[in-house]
């Protein structure tokens, strides 16, 4: 059977074959953000990048020239949602797709493997939802499809007005897992948290581990009051407030006292393997690595998706006795944190989103990406 690749004019090559003129034309972006990936995902797919020139000028607005013909074209966009500089990063990508739409390309698609601010996707106190305004700036500003992996809430999807392929890292893990791990069979896979344990549970049962759960918080947060929870006005008092006549108080929820750190589980004298979808500061993974040491465990493992790494993290885990492996996916930019902690071990990704890349643009079932993929996972 020939082997289809993508050419850059939009026409498929075929080892022994002919050309498909049918196929729609198609142009690849690399945004300077993660040239490493697009580099990638075009030697895979057998094209050539496309020509994009983005330049600071010394006022430090954003400059985007597209040296390239992209009327009536289907355009790839990929960028980095981590980095120092984050948000430089999503104003060039605005910008980037802004421009394609206002050259005529047939349809966007924007490639961001780690999805900025989606962790700031609930409500907190008088915040907001980040994450909704994140979606809402990348609609109007021109795609029509959206390629990211493993997000931190999968409800995410709803925040966009268009389609959204939400990949799953977890073939790779696991993959890692059983390639590297000679005696996972006396593994445990650990949740660092009860809001992981749906993503666990997902590990355990295809890998048929046990699993234990991470309950409480190393210290006690302190409650600062930010003058939400004022009392009801005193009957006496001389300003006019609106009142009216309750029988009794308002009940007050009852706070909530999380206890010291735990583990639900039995660790003793078996590998923990922590999978999760991001390690950023990385400071409750040493707490619970620690922790684990402490109640048998003989190694530890840490497996997740997006590899921030801000701030001393690649230093702190290289300091840390107590966590033999840390392995992340190459979704974020890793630089020069593998030299910073030898501990570090990447999987390369690159060719799930060049598939998906394919899919998309030859207009095929997505189906076989999500195999075994059930609503929970």
């Amino acid at each position: 059977m020939p082997i289809m690749r993508i050419s850059s004019s939009g026409r498929s090559r075929a080892s022994g074959g002919s050309n498909n003129s049918l196929t729609p034309p198609m142009i690849v972006f690399g945004c300077s953000s993660f040239p490493q990936m697009s580099k990638s995902v075009c030697d895979i797919l057998g094209i050539t990048e496309g020509d994009l020139a983005i330049s600071h000028p010394t006022n430090k607005e954003t400059d985007v020239e597209i040296n390239e013909f992209v009327r009536s074209k289907e355009v790839f966009i990929i960028s980095s949602g981590c980095d120092e500089d984050i948000n430089n990063i999503i104003m060039e990508l605005l910008i980037v797709i802004y421009a394609c739409k206002t050259s005529s390309a047939r349809k966007i698609v924007a490639v961001i493997p780690y999805l900025p601010y989606s962790r700031q996707c609930k409500m907190r106190k008088r915040g907001c939802i980040t994450a909704k305004l994140v979606a809402k700036l990348l609609c109007n500003a021109g795609i029509n499809h959206l390629i990211t992996m493993d997000l931190h809430n999968k409800e995410i999807q709803a925040f966009f007005d268009c389609s959204v392929d939400n990949l799953r890292a977890s073939p790779f893990i696991i993959q890692y897992i059983l390639d590297n791990i000679p005696d996972y069979r006396q593994g445990i896979i650990i949740a660092k948290s009860p809001d992981a344990t749906r993503r666990a549970s997902s590990y355990a049962e295809r890998l048929q581990l046990d699993m234990a759960v991470i309950h409480g918080v190393s210290k006690s947060e302190d409650y600062k009051d930010d003058g939400r929870s004022s009392p009801p006005p005193c009957l006496g008092s001389a300003l006019p407030l609106f009142c009216f006549d309750y029988p009794g108080t308002v009940p007050q929820t009852v706070p909530k006292v999380k206890p010291p750190i735990k583990v639900v589980g039995d660790v003793a004298g078996k590998i923990a393997i922590f999978v999760d979808d991001m390690i950023d500061e990385a400071r409750t993974f040493l707490d619970a690595a620690r922790l684990l040491k402490s109640m048998g465990a003989t190694k530890v493992h840490v497996m997740v998706t997006h590899g921030i790494l801000s701030g001393r993290a690649p230093e702190d885990l290289a300091e840390c006795d107590a966590i033999d492996e840390v392995v992340v996916c190459n979704t974020t930019p890793i630089k020069d944190k593998a030299e910073r902690c030898p501990k570090l071990k990447v999987i390369d990704v690159s060719i799930m989103i060049a598939e998906a890349i394919r899919r998309i643009h030859n207009g095929e079932s997505m189906a076989h990406l999500y195999q075994n993929i059930r609503g929970d996972d």
